[in-house]
């Protein structure tokens, strides 16, 4: 039985900034749940951003709705098994991120509590996974090349490059004349286009593995018509929240390839019915990365080991992005281009409590016997 969850609100300072279509970063806040039963615990992170950008939900709407709906409805009664918190939670309307964050802690504490590696629950079936390499809007072109370069000597099987109007088909063209049409590329472009633009045809000709999210997100209507128009598969992130999105996707066209991210599909549960979708419809799949620390990076390695992941991910060295992270080993891109799926139990990785602790800016401790007790 769970009979307590803890929120912590975190702030860790990114290694290097980050630039994307919706803006630059230099700092990632991360909500963290923690959940206990038995003796155990387990742990599950939002990948929400501090502004409503990549989405409508925020730390603070995730914080409020994990504190006022989830929580009570987690500690309720006792839960036999993780995939049975998505028909728990069904009452609360969309907040996938939120419901992610329990939903994962949960997961990872069923796990330990079964001795064994989540991805034996989740269903995987790799020892590791092929890894990619995201890389932001950069202050010139030659900075771009040149992170390019560092990156492909840690060994990363792929590269993605973030675009956005302005920076799209020049940008691409220098990167081809610098590494040529051997290199692995794909573009990344967080919907900041319109139906109509002619850069996206422009974009076919450079030899990439794919356009990433080219489109608003609530529009597959015109991704499928983009896609009828390009050799280059399009692979659908933003529009796909739901395995029902998924459904539609597939029917219309709308793409060849999906982003699976389980904090914005809101769990494992949900990201494992949209891969076994997009297996049955012959579409390959990858797993996304939002910035997440370690214990966010340990959850995605164990969901990537599924079989339907064929596609180097964007799940990269933890100390890329956060010196220290909050865990122990850290996770490292072996010369291979593959990272390791942590063995021990659970995610299989320790949680280092004192960085937690310096991290930490608010937390709010909940009970099965007296909700809402702060400290």
């Amino acid at each position: 039985m769970i009979d307590f969850l803890e929120l912590r609100l975190l702030r860790l300072p990114l290694v290097r900034p980050f630039e994307t279509s919706f803006g630059r970063v230099a700092s990632r806040t991360i909500v963290l749940v923690t959940v206990r039963g038995d003796g155990l615990e387990g742990w599950g992170e939002s990948v929400a951003d501090a502004d409503p950008l990549y989405s409508g939900e925020t730390v603070d709407t995730v914080w409020r709705a994990i504190e006022r709906y989830l929580a009570p409805r987690l500690l309720a009664a006792p839960i036999a098994d993780a995939r049975d918190l998505g028909e728990r939670f069904r009452a609360v309307r969309g907040h996938h991120m939120a419901k992610a964050a329990v939903e994962m802690a949960v997961w990872d504490l069923q796990a330990r509590r079964d001795g064994r590696p989540l991805s034996a629950l989740l269903g995987g079936v790799r020892a590791a996974v092929p890894s990619g390499v995201s890389i932001g809007i950069e202050a010139s072109v030659d900075a771009l090349l040149e992170r390019i370069a560092i990156e492909r000597a840690a060994g990363y099987q792929r590269v993605k490059i973030k675009i956005k109007p302005g920076w799209d088909v020049g940008v691409v063209e220098r990167v081809r004349g610098r590494f040529g049409d051997d290199l692995p590329l794909m573009v990344d472009a967080n919907a900041a286009y319109q139906p109509g633009d002619r850069v996206l045809e422009a974009l076919d000709a450079q030899g990439l593995l794919m356009i990433e999210q080219p489109l608003a997100e609530d529009d597959l209507v015109e991704h499928a018509a983009l896609q009828r128009r390009l050799r280059t598969p399009i692979c659908l992130d933003e529009s796909v929240d739901t395995p029902a999105d998924m459904a539609a996707a597939v029917a219309l066209g709308a793409c060849r390839i999906v982003n699976i991210k389980p904090g914005r599909l809101g769990g494992h549960a949900a990201s494992i019915a949209v891969h076994d979708r997009c297996v049955a419809a012959g579409i390959p799949v990858w797993h996304g990365g939002m910035l997440e620390s370690g214990i966010g990076r340990a959850h995605n390695l164990h969901l990537a080991s599924l079989p339907g992941f064929t596609l180097p991910g964007d799940i990269a060295a933890s100390e890329r992005y956060f010196q220290p992270d909050l865990i122990e080993p850290p996770i490292r891109v072996a010369a291979d281009g593959t990272v390791a799926v942590p063995a021990g139990p659970g995610i299989g990785v320790t949680i280092v409590p004192d960085r937690v602790e310096r991290a930490t800016e608010r937390r709010l401790a909940t009970t099965a016997r007296a909700r809402g007790g702060s400290h």
